[in-house]
């Protein structure tokens, strides 16, 4: 495809970006962004991503719009490649999708679940809710909330208040991922990490 052209393969199937409102799709994402920014800037060793292509296999170059991931040299799934995109999967992905009819939700779930991606969060902007899905066994079971908040298990101290996010409070939710970052468990993360960097 051109370079300024936004297509992506799915299960064989390529399929084209349509038009995307700011409400529904443009600032959501920006939203997002600011959520995983908050992390990838207190934790060396991860990488975030917006609509980077993946090449995850023969019949599937997703383009996420958002990802996040582990460095390779500090044991993540994802690495480059000699054109500089991506191959393997991201440790989480994210997508803003307009509803639960999305094929976010669908024929992506299934290739994000068989390649790999170990969490994946669906945010439908249209239906109000948010779909944290965690593989485990090789299945996607949905992520359970701990005292209101959703906890990675993958990227420890990577909280997020899914109210405050769907509602748009972007200080609350900063504010909670601030004290994922404030952990323990985020300080211990970031201690392994740094130790594989050097």
């Amino acid at each position: 495809m051109a370079e300024h052209v936004k297509a992506e393969l799915i299960e064989g199937v390529v399929y084209m970006a349509s038009p995307v409102s700011q409400a529904k799709h443009g600032k959501p994402h920006v939203h997002v962004i600011m959520w995983l920014g908050q992390y990838y800037v207190n934790t060396p060793g991860t990488e975030v991503g917006d609509n980077s292509t993946l090449q995850l296999d023969l019949d599937n170059e997703p383009q996420p719009d958002a990802l996040l991931m582990i460095q390779p040299q500090c044991g993540g799934q994802t690495r480059p490649t000699e054109d500089e995109f991506l191959t393997g999967a991201p440790e989480l992905v994210v997508e803003v999708a307009a509803s639960s009819a999305s094929y976010d939700l669908h024929e992506k779930l299934r290739t994000y679940r068989r390649n790999g991606v170990q969490e994946y969060i669906v945010w439908r902007t249209l239906d109000q809710a948010l779909d944290w899905f965690v593989l485990r066994e090789g299945q996607y079971e949905k992520l359970a909330e701990v005292d209101g908040l959703l906890k990675s298990g993958v990227f420890p101290g990577l909280w997020l208040d899914a109210a405050a996010l769907l509602s748009g409070n972007m200080k609350r939710v900063i504010e909670v991922v601030q004290q994922g970052i404030a952990s323990d468990e985020h300080a211990a993360f970031v201690q392994r990490l740094s130790a594989a960097l050097k």
